[in-house]
């Protein structure tokens, strides 16, 4: 089975085969109206993917990403009723966010606390306060511009008539690129891969240990405000709810992408494919009007499969292994 000689591969097939069957199965599905569609949700929860990505890699996690998307739209839309522009809500939002993953990186990186306590803590931390802010009460009222930014395509950002991929979707390819050449095609890459693998011997090789994961968490802070952003436009309101549960999606796609939990391993195309597979079902189910618990049962589901399936192949590797007969010696030997 060469073809599925890596993980990679295998999510091909199965992105091929959510494709091919539920655009059988669903009239409509694979219209491109349909399939631009599809994109916008799976492209914010790219954005967050991405970088629990490196975090993982590196050996940590972040498990108050969504909740630093709801208090970074709270600055965000806390600022336009302040009365500032475009630029000063984005900076209320960007600065929240990096604020955010600062904290979480000081805290693992200066206590030297397990950044999943850490991070459950913050999280509860950020929620409650955005929570406390704004009640049940909900920030509507945005410019028109980020409206455009969330739900426009790049047809009507770039005047071309007729284009209708969504502007965040390019969003989210420009940021593939990007985490891709960084971890992939540059020395910081590897010594992330270093980090996650054995990082005290990072450490003795030279290697700003603290430095990077501070990075990491302040770049997951800053891509979970631009994630925040974009979902704020798209729907058109700030609530204390923003993006709830969307923390055990990312760890979901970056499992499912191939990125080992303990560390060390991982790419960035992987977590791509896992992003599209999750978010192309996830839309195939809300056209056939599944519900929401059946979908969060799914995501569980798939979050499962992609840790004991990996284990089960190295078993099943182990175990043929083992069957395989031993060599009692060399040809000569056997001819004398």
């Amino acid at each position: 089975m060469k073809a599925f000689a890596t993980w990679e591969r295998v999510l091909v097939g199965l992105v091929l085969a959510v494709y091919l069957g539920f655009g059988n199965a669903i009239d409509g599905f694979l219209s491109p109206y349909a399939l631009a569609d599809s994109t916008t949700n799976m492209s914010e929860k790219a954005l967050i993917a991405l970088a629990m990505a490196l975090l993982v890699i590196a050996g940590e996690i972040d498990l108050s990403i969504a909740a630093i998307m709801a208090l970074s739209s709270l600055a965000m839309g806390t600022a336009m009723q302040a009365g500032a522009g475009a630029p000063g809500m984005l900076a209320a939002a960007l600065g929240t966010g990096i604020a955010c993953g600062a904290l979480n990186g000081w805290l693992v990186t200066r206590w030297q606390l397990p950044s999943i306590v850490v991070t459950i803590g913050t999280l509860s931390l950020y929620r409650g306060l955005a929570q406390v802010a704004l009640g049940d009460q909900a920030i509507t009222g945005y410019p028109e511009w980020l409206s455009t930014w969330g739900n426009g395509t790049l047809g009507d950002l770039l005047g071309i008539e007729g284009m209708i991929v969504p502007i965040e979707f390019g969003v989210m390819v420009i940021a593939v690129i990007g985490y891709g050449l960084l971890q992939h095609r540059s020395v910081h890459g590897r010594r992330i891969y270093a980090i996650g693998a054995n990082p005290v011997a990072a450490r003795f090789s030279g290697i700003a240990v603290d430095r990077y994961r501070m990075a990491l968490f302040i770049g997951a802070g800053m891509m979970a405000a631009l994630a925040a952003v974009q979902l704020t436009g798209r729907i058109g309101s700030t609530r204390p709810n923003l993006a709830s549960g969307w923390e055990l999606e990312a760890v979901t796609i970056v499992i499912l992408g191939g990125v080992a939990i303990e560390g060390g391993r991982g790419s960035i195309i992987g977590v791509l494919l896992a992003t599209i597979l999750l978010g192309s079902f996830t839309f195939a189910l809300g056209m056939l009007n599944v519900s929401g618990i059946v979908m969060a049962m799914v995501v569980g589901a798939l979050l499962v499969g992609a840790m004991v399936l990996p284990r089960w192949a190295q078993y099943g590797a182990w175990l043929r292994a083992l069957r395989r007969p031993k060599s009692t010696g060399t040809a000569a030997g056997n001819a004398a």
